[in-house]
C-alpha cells in the first residue's frame, strides 16, 4: 500500500439504477474502507429490470479521465468492468501502459444479470489480446470464461478447472472463474495462481437480488489488494463480503426486477 490511504479506481460503466458498474465499485470500495476514484467508459440507461440503452464515453475523453486521476492519485489498485467497444478497450490498455499500473483485477463483464448484451461481440479479441495479459487477475463468471474461449460453459468442476488453466495462457497471473451460475447447494469459486488451484465455497443464497454481484466481488478483491492484502486473502474476503451482502439483500426494497446486493450490510 503506497500511502496512509488505500484508493482504488474503478474503470467501468455507470448503472443509473445504482447497482451495478461504477456505483456499486464505489460503494464497494467505501464499505471495506477504500478510498474509490472512478473512470466512466459507458453510461447505461437501466434499472432493476434491464438495460435500455448504452451511450458509450468516446475514447479520447476514456484517456482524459485516465490521466486526470493516475497523475494525481498514488492508486494502490485498479478495477476494470464495462467496456464494450474495441476502441474503449484499446485507450484502457494504453493509459495503464502510460502510467505503470500492475495491480489490475479485470471483470470481463459481457451480459447484464437481465441478459442484456453489453460488449460487442468482435471487442472479444481486442480484451483476450490487450487486456488479458496486463491483469494480475480475471474474473469471469461460467458463461463468460466460455466466451473469452469460445467453447460451451463449464459444466463439471473439472471442465472449470482446465477452462482456468487456458484463461491463464492468455496471460493474467491468476483466474478465478465464478460458480455462481452454477447449480447445487453450494458456490464454488475456482481461483488458479502461481501456487496452483484454490477453491472457495460458499452455500448459495437464494434471493433474486442478483443485480451487481459480479461488479461487487471483483471490486471487493480490489479493495482488499489495495489495503495491501496478498491475492487469495483478498479473494476469500471479497468472497465473505459478497455472501454478506446477498444474504442481507432481503432487508433492501428496490425496484421490481433483480435486485441490488446490500453494500451496506455491516453499517445500515
Amino acid at each position: 500500500m503506497s500511502g496512509s490511504t488505500p484508493i482504488a479506481v474503478t474503470i467501468a460503466g455507470s448503472d443509473s439504477g445504482g447497482g451495478a458498474g461504477i456505483q456499486a465499485d464505489l460503494k464497494t470500495f467505501s464499505a471495506l474502507g477504500v478510498y474509490g476514484a472512478s473512470v466512466i467508459t459507458a453510461l447505461t440507461a437501466q434499472n432493476t429490470l434491464g438495460v435500455t440503452g448504452i451511450h458509450d464515453v468516446p475514447p479520447d475523453f476514456i484517456a482524459a479521465q485516465i490521466d486526470a486521476v493516475l497523475s494525481d492519485l498514488d492508486v494502490d489498485a485498479i478495477k476494470i468492468g464495462m467496456l464494450s467497444r474495441p476502441e474503449a478497450i484499446e485507450v484502457v490498455a494504453a493509459g495503464l501502459e502510460r502510467h505503470g499500473q500492475s495491480t489490475i483485477v479485470l471483470d470481463p463483464v459481457m451480459i447484464a444479470a437481465s441478459g442484456d448484451r453489453l460488449l460487442v461481440p468482435e471487442a472479444i479479441e481486442t480484451l483476450r489480446a490487450r487486456l488479458l495479459p496486463r491483469a494480475l487477475l480475471i474474473t469471469p463468471n461460467l458463461p463468460e470464461a466460455a466466451a473469452l474461449l469460445d467453447e460451451a460453459p463449464a459444466a463439471t468442476l473439472e471442465e472449470v478447472r482446465g477452462q482456468a488453466e487456458r484463461l491463464l495462457a492468455f496471460g493474467p497471473r491468476a483466474v478465478l472463474i465464478k460458480g455462481g451460475h452454477g447449480e447445487g447447494p453450494q458456490s464454488t469459486d475456482v481461483l488458479l495462481d502461481s501456487k496452483g488451484f484454490f477453491e472457495l465455497s460458499a452455500a448459495r443464497v437464494a434471493t433474486r437480488n442478483t443485480h451487481g454481484t459480479g461488479c461487487t466481488l471483483s471490486s471487493a478483491i480490489a479493495a482488499g489488494l489495495a489495503r495491501g492484502l496478498k491475492l487469495r486473502d483478498a479473494v476469500t474476503a471479497a468472497k465473505d463480503y459478497l455472501t454478506r451482502a446477498l444474504a442481507c439483500s432481503e432487508e433492501l426494497h428496490i425496484g421490481q426486477g433483480h435486485g441490488p446486493v446490500h453494500h451496506f450490510h455491516s453499517w445500515w
